[in-house]
């Protein structure tokens, strides 16, 4: 990690947030930009990293600024994940790069039953990207740990070529404690049991395609941390089967996968399933099916069905869980699919997407 280097670090210096203008440039507003400089592991590095990036994720394991953090864990099963962020835009309706990168990774460790407790950040940073537009993005992310106690401890940083990197992209790895009596594999799930989504589909990937073709539409992004939300039924529903987290390829990809691992068959009802009318609109302008469209911060849970009107209440409990509903159910046979009962009275098979209908959308 050798952005985030201890080496020849001078004092703190109050809450500025510009770098000192590169002499070798020719830019006269070279302070307020990325710069190759910045990537080169010099002054100009330490001191983006100081005033930009540590004072506003700043805590005592990266204020170290070693090349590793050093975390103490004891007699406790981790789970660890790590996922890259490249969406376009950058900034959207509802969120941005910085937040979806600190709750698309503390998700992926929910889903697993864990607390998420560490992030590393990485940052690969496009010469010439405002650097108001990278305190936003910070910003955003030190919000979201903030709000889950989570805390950012190792990092790096690297300027690419101008026309080489889009701005920014980020990479972040999260570590959490599994909570001892869940194992959230997909294995656990067993004919009978309830399928339940926690909040509206498709408004991540809606609200995307909506800012690209810079339709006027009241769309936000869903993006948003899941811990609160779902702790609630880590606690309380010890027979929890399954969480899943429908973010690329929708809930119709999270479907498929557990059908194709478990070799059951996953049945939603399509009457059942909450879609705002606003992205069944952008859906139907992109010819894309809704379930195949992205999700930032809804679950996917699996659970007895003798436990589903428990699990309905706890989630409709919470602001992000309002829209929850029961929308389907696991059963034997036809072993390995997922299948949509229409309004109209049928049945069809759902398929895996086979590509990205929507690129760089997380």
């Amino acid at each position: 990690m050798p952005a985030l280097s201890r080496a020849d670090q001078p004092a703190r210096e109050g809450s500025a947030t510009t770098l000192k203008p590169d002499p070798a440039t020719q830019n006269p507003n070279s302070a307020e930009i990325i710069l190759l400089a910045d990537g080169g592991g010099g002054e100009r590095t330490q001191t983006l990293i100081r005033r930009i990036i540590q004072d506003r994720l700043s805590n005592p394991i990266l204020d170290r600024l070693d090349d590793s953090a050093s975390l103490t864990i004891p007699e406790q099963e981790l789970a660890f994940t790590t996922d890259s962020y490249v969406v376009d835009p950058v900034f959207f309706p509802g969120g941005d790069i910085g937040k979806l990168a600190a709750c698309g990774t503390i998700n992926d460790l929910v889903m697993q039953g864990a607390t998420p407790r560490y992030l590393s950040l990485g940052l690969i940073l496009e010469e010439g990207l405002p650097l108001p537009d990278l305190e936003r993005i910070l910003d955003s992310l030190a919000q979201v740990t903030r709000q889950t106690g989570v805390l950012v401890v190792t990092g790096d940083t690297k300027v690419v070529e101008r026309g080489s990197g889009h701005g920014i992209f980020i990479n972040t790895a999260g570590i959490g404690v599994r909570l001892a009596q869940h194992d959230m594999h997909v294995a656990n799930a067993r004919a009978g049991d309830a399928l339940i989504i926690s909040g509206t589909l498709g408004d991540h990937g809606a609200a995307i395609m909506s800012a690209r073709l810079h339709q006027q539409s009241e769309l936000l992004s869903d993006v948003a941390p899941l811990w609160d939300l779902l702790a609630p039924l880590l606690r309380e529903i010890p027979d929890l089967r399954c969480l899943r987290d429908p973010t690329r390829g929708g809930l119709a990809a999270a479907l498929c996968d557990i059908a194709t691992r478990t070799r059951l068959a996953l049945r939603v009802r399509e009457a059942a399933l909450p879609i705002r009318p606003e992205v069944r609109g952008v859906c139907q302008l992109l010819g894309l099916d809704p379930l195949n469209v992205a999700n930032e911060g809804k679950a996917l849970i699996i659970c007895p069905a003798s436990a589903a009107a428990r699990a309905l209440d706890l989630l409709r409990a919470h602001p992000l869980g309002q829209q929850a509903a029961l929308i389907g159910t696991v059963s034997e046979q036809p072993a390995g699919l997922a299948l949509l009962e229409t309004s109209a009275g049928g049945e069809r098979i759902i398929q895996m997407p086979l590509g990205e209908d929507l690129p760089r959308i997380c």
